[in-house]
């Protein structure tokens, strides 16, 4: 039976772009359960369900280069929010552990856009 998911593409950039928006994804979705009734607990659920969706939209090959360049600015902002929001008890392993993992998804978001940019205009 084929998938309909689209792995031959797919480089270890892009797996361990999956791990950690896999992991940034359980994290809001433990945090965001925890204050479920909260506004932020609720965002935090919305968040977390995002980056699933984001992982399924890379892997069944859904416009990527939109994807990576929607993805920088959606983590780029909570690693923001978290500082803003938190200040000045931002040194909870959880939180900061978090931020470690999106800030480097953040990376690997970004080199991803700009080599398939650069594919893309070798192309044309």
């Amino acid at each position: 039976m084929a998938s309909a998911f689209e792995t031959e593409s797919l480089t270890r950039l892009h797996w361990v772009g999956i791990v950690l928006a896999s992991i940034t994804g359980v994290v809001h979705l433990y945090f965001g359960a925890l204050a479920l009734d909260t506004v932020q607990g609720a965002s935090f659920v919305l968040a977390g369900i995002a980056f699933f969706v984001a992982i399924v939209l890379l892997l069944l090959d859904v416009r990527r280069r939109l994807l990576y360049l929607v993805g920088i600015p959606f983590t780029g902002l909570q690693v923001v929010l978290y500082f803003y929001l938190n200040w000045p008890n931002v040194l909870n392993p959880g939180g900061i552990g978090d931020k470690v993992v999106q800030v480097g998804l953040i990376a690997i978001l970004v080199v991803l856009y700009r080599r398939e940019s650069q594919s893309a205009s070798a192309v044309r």
